[in-house]
């Protein structure tokens, strides 16, 4: 992989994140010519977090060291993001080998990049790829929260809310060399990915996630009272007093709700502020920092 990037993208600084590797990984890629840094915390998040905190660059290229991405489509990447002043290019997998990318994680990319469409809008066909490239304003500027193979939905997620000019294009996919396994769970860390949508739901956009909660007790609380009213139409009695005491409980539980989405709705504003301005302050990268 090394040496492919290197023919790739010649006048790169190639460096390899040890993430407690327990073969000769750092070995292999010292003698490649990488320059090697070791990330003791696991998981890909804390990798990903170390890498735009101790790599300075212009332009990013983050690619899975597996050996499943094309290099040669790096170059097309690059140009992309510098020709277009975008911030991100997302290198989407397209590959006809099923051993590549498995039906389990097709389904499982595809369900979960539907859901970050419906709550975020408009995002990436291949929200889960791990071949990207950034601009410097975009490295210096993400918080990277997430620990694990989570860190993908974040990605994408912070250029949508930040309405980053964003790509995506095609790149072959192939298999992992033979004898190399993923550490990708479907279930759990598919499970992982959903939670992390929806705590950037309620992060991102606090108002619409509670005033869900609001609308649900509302329903549910008119929906509990409505019976107990017609009987004291009919009757004058009100025999459903526990149903009464539910009813006023989750009618009081939805207004709290929906104070909580107004006053975290104005925080976030205010912190969204603060993240553009942090990002506005990094220069856009020209096509004459190419070389660099």
């Amino acid at each position: 992989m090394i040496h492919d990037f290197k023919t790739s993208l010649p006048d790169a600084d190639v460096y390899v994140f040890d993430n407690n590797s327990t073969d000769a990984t750092s070995e292999v890629a010292n003698r490649a010519g990488a320059r090697v840094i070791k990330v003791p915390l696991q998981g890909k998040g804390n990798v990903v977090r170390r890498m735009f905190a101790d790599v300075d660059a212009d332009v990013y290229v983050m690619v899975d060291g597996d050996a499943t991405y094309d290099a040669a489509a790096a170059p097309q990447l690059i140009d992309a993001l510098l020709e277009n002043g975008l911030d991100m290019v997302v290198g989407s997998r397209l590959s006809d080998e099923q051993a590549a990318y498995r039906l389990g994680h097709r389904f499982g990319n595809v369900l979960l990049t539907q859901c970050a469409a419906t709550i975020f809008g408009k995002t990436f066909k291949d929200m889960l790829s791990g071949y990207r490239v950034f601009s410097r304003r975009y490295a210096k500027t993400f918080p990277a929260h997430s620990a694990g193979f989570e860190i993908e939905t974040e990605l994408a997620v912070h250029a949508l809310s930040m309405r980053m000019p964003v790509a995506e294009i095609e790149t072959n996919y192939k298999s992992r060399p033979e004898g190399s396994e993923s550490k990708l769970n479907t279930y759990r860390d598919g499970f992982r990915i959903l939670t992390t949508i929806l705590k950037l739901f309620k992060s991102e956009k606090p108002f619409a996630f509670f005033f869900i909660g609001f609308l649900i007790c509302v329903i549910l609380s008119v929906a509990l009272a409505v019976p107990a009213f017609e009987t004291y139409l009919e009757t004058g009695l009100v025999p459903r007093i526990p149903t009464i005491i539910l009813s006023s409980g989750l009618m009081l539980l939805g207004a709290i709700l929906l104070i909580c989405g107004i006053v975290l709705d104005t925080v976030t504003r205010g912190r969204y502020e603060m993240k553009r301005f942090a990002y506005l302050a990094m220069s856009p990268v020209s096509r004459m920092q190419r070389g660099r």
